[in-house]
């Protein structure tokens, strides 16, 4: 395991800090807003190179670990975000929104870096990917409308135009990138020349999108302080129960360490720039739902680096004692 790896969660919360830093010091919100998209779409693209197709086969043996995520993801969350909404932000109703928003979005892009770097199974994170995708595109407004109290709706069409940009396009253009190299050169030199490199630009790219979205949201954050503190109760809750249930599912379903590993992650990992770009354009006349947003990926990159290290499968080459 790299140096780089290992103080993966240090150089997240620094690029967290470092983006409100300049966003509160220069009027940069507009320019670094411009950066998250591109940054993100490269940071999948990335990821999604590294993925042997051959590899989300395998998820046809995973069938209790893919079922365990439905009901973690679709069931289970949505009643805790309902429960955590209601019992602890009753009284604020936009931040109860946008808690909502948070976390019943299931993480469809970067939940597949922290697998990798869990050494979770591959195979199985990027088969749920489609399957979280689509549900969250059907049940959100559902969901909005159920739990949401009298909140607006959310159009269907500006989610699908959302997920559209930050996931089928880096799928596409990685699945391209693979099949072109592996059919010029080979897979020996795709492997050297193009997978190689993409996972080692995996994490530089993570901190830019992280640095630049909130370098984005700064003043805005700035502004609502007040507001943001309440709303970390709640988060805090749901990072330290989200994780113990899904450990405790994977050992009551003895499922091996690599799967653990991926339904960990998936499970914790939310879909904050999905969910903070639907919340801007379903809600314009209500920031706050937004602001409420940009404080999650402040709470949840840095568990997820924690989180990856804690749950992550030891290399059978590695000496007792040490975890990468």
């Amino acid at each position: 395991m790299s140096v780089a790896e290992r103080l993966q969660s240090v150089f997240v919360a620094l690029a967290a800090v470092l983006g409100l830093a300049v966003g509160t010091l220069w009027p940069v919100g507009a320019v670094a807003g411009h950066l998250v998209l591109p940054a993100l779409v490269l940071l999948l693209v990335a990821v999604f190179v590294q993925v042997d197709a051959a590899r989300v086969r395998l998820a046809r043996d995973a069938g209790t670990v893919v079922a365990a995520s439905l009901v973690l993801n679709f069931v289970f969350t949505p009643l805790l975000a309902w429960a955590l909404g209601v019992g602890l932000l009753g009284d604020a109703p936009d931040l109860r929104i946008g808690l909502l928003l948070l976390l019943v979005t299931p993480c469809t892009d970067w939940y597949l870096v922290f697998t990798g770097l869990a050494r979770g199974h591959m195979g199985v994170a990027a088969a749920l990917l489609p399957i979280n995708l689509v549900l969250q595109l059907a049940l959100l407004p559902v969901y909005v409308l159920l739990l949401g109290g009298e909140a607006a709706s959310v159009g269907t069409g500006t989610l699908v135009e959302a997920v559209v940009l930050v996931l089928v396009v880096p799928l596409v253009a990685a699945a391209l990138l693979r099949w072109a190299t592996g059919r010029w050169k080979g897979p020996r030199w795709r492997e050297r020349v193009v997978v190689a490199p993409a996972g080692r630009a995996v994490l530089p790219l993570l901190y830019l999108a992280v640095l630049a979205m909130f370098a984005s949201q700064a003043r805005t954050v700035a502004a609502h302080l007040g507001e943001l503190a309440v709303l970390l109760v709640p988060l805090g809750v749901f990072f330290v129960v989200a994780p113990l249930v899904a450990v405790l599912v994977a050992r009551v379903l003895r499922l091996p360490g690599d799967q653990r590993a991926a339904l960990t992650m998936t499970t914790v990992a939310r879909n904050s720039p999905v969910a903070l770009g639907i919340a801007v354009a379903a809600f314009p006349d209500r920031p706050l739902i937004a602001v409420a947003l940009v404080i999650g990926p402040l709470v949840e990159l840095p568990v997820l680096a924690v989180l990856s290290q804690l749950v992550r499968v030891r290399d059978p080459r590695e000496p007792d004692g040490v975890s990468g």
